[in-house]
């Protein structure tokens, strides 16, 4: 069975059913925002009889499709406005703008160069249209709301349009009048008292240009109304390349709206909670879906493995987009508590790991399965043993580097294997990304920039190892984080590394293993110096000694004696195993044999402890958000 069918509508007839409310747009259509320029160019087009494109609608009266729906803009949905019969998909601002030019009889609200809002008619320089050396985008121009043109900031009147007879007399042609020339003809003939030769002219006028807006065939690609929700947001996707983009969200917002619910409204609401927490901040209205959507199809498979429904007939768990746009409203308001709060739960246990900001989560996708866990276990989940499990699959996501392509499969299986093997009802072999996950040692030389997700999984580890600044022996913690703006800086700087007589190439400055966090302060006074500068002026503000400082050192997985003696490679040797080891613990994965037990536990943290953040909200101090 066709799904589609193509054809040709007269330009005048599909405006006119616009008009009428024969064709509206679905409210997942956001509003029209054409500029004055390309009206300009779309108005040329028509005239000269070039193509505009294809233009796409969708039958109305798919029950599955039940969209809310709204007129084009500027259309009067008045008493005898129609109930839609098809409904635009691809096409809405070449409509729009026709519709406000030709039809509406009003200034049309559009935009200029800058992007500021401005109210201009449109008129065709006839004389120009006609001038075979012009070409017609010279001819169609644009008046301000008194039909005027001026110079010298309004003082000089250019061209006056105000009144008809303007109009006439200066040859111009209103754009808004092309369904009805033959109204402006009477006038306009009558005002040039009936000259042969301006009625030869208009007669020119009317074959080459307004005949060709009025004759104009516009090519319809008409989605049937037996196609599925899936399909039409994958052909809309696929084809508002012009518009802005539709996701699942905008699909489920104009379904919903059919029964009375605001989705939009709902989820600004949410958005705001989330705000609270900077982590969240990334976290869009898709990842939210996906997360409820797993959360919704893991309890209707569960009630059919209740029903005894056998194996191969059981509903899937899945975060794909069909999943998505099959949930109904009522699915929508039994679990988007729970996945706001698992959404919460996910950032608070984050935080106590020291990943505290969006530009800090290694993986903005991995909060999907996370959140949707905590939807399901609520408080369970903070019990001790839990997290453990928790996070050692978190880290193994981090470091296998599993969550940075297409993750919808990966989610369908994550999620219900570790709330199973929370529940000790699977092992842990049977986990997927715990037993994909690897991490090459050779890995570290390739860290350098906050774009891969392993980086930032190192840079919260040193944290979490109880890693102290150097300025004021302050361990780094969940306030001075923002207040003293810290961040990962080189520890042999890179100046240094660049001089001649060092030698030090990038690969091996540049990479996490030279990198730790520290305040902004602290990397000042480091500078561009070698460490035995620089640490002396460290010590005298800390007012200790070297061994003093050298504890500092350690918290931060340092060779003191490497660092004070300006020995790059026997630091970079001895902090790249000890890196190592952080990441074996965390993953509870051998990822080096040459690292020995007793090794693994001399690292001071190596048990993995929390910060404790219980008594600290969500909703931090202002001054902290603002430094």
């Amino acid at each position: 069975m066709e799904l589609f069918d193509s054809t040709k509508r007269r330009l005048y007839d599909v405006l006119k059913d616009v008009n009428t409310g024969k064709i509206q747009l679905p409210d997942f259509q956001r509003g029209w925002i054409w500029d004055d320029f390309r009206i300009k160019g779309l108005l040329a087009s028509i005239a000269k009889s070039f193509p505009i494109g294809a233009i796409m609608l969708l039958e109305n009266g798919n029950e599955s499709v039940n969209f809310k729906t709204r007129p084009v803009e500027s259309v009067d949905a008045g008493s005898d406005f129609k109930k839609p019969e098809e409904l635009i998909l691809d096409g809405q601002q070449r409509i729009t703008s026709l519709y406000q030019t030709i039809i509406s009889n009003n200034i049309v609200k559009t935009k200029n160069e800058k992007g500021q809002e401005i109210h201009r008619w449109y008129y065709i320089d006839m004389q120009k249209a006609l001038d075979i050396n012009t070409d017609v985008e010279e001819a169609i121009i644009s008046l301000n709301e008194k039909k005027q043109i001026t110079r010298d900031f309004g003082r000089e009147i250019v061209l006056d349009l105000s009144k008809p007879e303007y109009e006439y007399q200066n040859l111009m042609y209103p754009v808004c009048m092309i369904d009805e020339d033959d109204n402006w003809r009477m006038n306009y003939e009558e005002h040039w008292d009936y000259d042969r030769e301006k009625i030869i002219f208009f007669n020119k006028f009317k074959n080459n240009i307004i005949n060709s807006f009025n004759n104009y065939q516009l090519p319809i690609i008409r989605l049937l109304k037996e196609n599925s929700k899936e399909a039409v947001c994958q052909v809309f996707e696929k084809v508002n390349t012009g518009g802005v983009s539709l996701n699942v969200f905008e699909l489920l917002t104009a379904i919903f709206a059919s029964d009375n619910f605001d989705l939009r409204e709902n989820w600004s609401k949410i958005k705001s909670e989330f705000n609270l927490s900077p982590v969240l901040k990334n976290t869009g209205n898709s990842d939210f879906l996906q997360s409820l959507s797993l959360v919704s199809t893991y309890y209707k498979r569960k009630n059919a493995v209740n029903e005894g429904v056998t194996e191969d007939k059981l509903p899937a768990i899945s975060a794909k987009r069909k999943e998505i746009l099959n949930l109904k409203l009522n699915d929508y308001q039994i679990y988007f508590e729970k996945i706001k709060n698992g959404y919460i739960k996910a950032a608070k246990l984050l935080n106590q790991y020291y990943i505290f900001k969006a530009d800090d989560l290694p993986y903005n996708s991995q909060l999907v399965p996370l959140s949707a866990v905590y939807a399901i276990l609520g408080d369970e989940a903070d019990n001790i043993s839990i997290k453990k499990k928790i996070m050692q699959w978190y880290w193994c996501g981090v470091f296998g580097e599993l969550y940075g392509g297409a993750n919808e499969t990966r989610y369908a299986l994550d999620f219900p294997q570790l709330i199973a093997w929370i529940n000790n009802e699977i092992s842990i072999n049977d986990v997927k990304t715990i037993y994909d996950a690897s991490f090459n040692p050779s890995r570290l030389h390739t860290l350098r920039t906050r774009n891969s997700a392993a980086y930032k999984g190192i840079y919260a580890l040193f944290m979490n190892e109880q890693a102290k600044d150097w300025i004021d022996g302050s361990t780094i913690g969940f306030t001075n984080y923002f207040a003293e703006s810290i961040d990962i800086h080189h520890i042999f700087p890179k100046n240094w590394c660049l001089k001649a007589e060092n030698n030090i190439p990038s690969n091996d400055f540049d990479c996490i293993i030279n990198k730790t966090p520290l305040s902004a302060r602290t990397n000042r006074i480091i500078g561009g110096d070698a460490p035995s500068s620089y640490l002396p002026r460290l010590e005298n503000r800390l007012e200790t000694d070297k061994n003093g400082l050298s504890e500092l050192l350690k918290t931060h997985l340092i060779n003191a004696e490497a660092i004070y003696s300006d020995d790059f490679y026997a630091f970079f040797e001895d902090r790249k195993k000890n890196i190592l080891k952080l990441i074996s613990i965390a993953m509870n994965k051998e990822i080096d044999k040459t690292i020995t037990e007793q090794e693994i536990e001399s690292i001071p943290n190596f048990e993995m402890d929390e910060i404790d953040i219980d008594d600290i909200n969500l909703e931090f101090n202002q001054e902290i958000l603002k430094n």
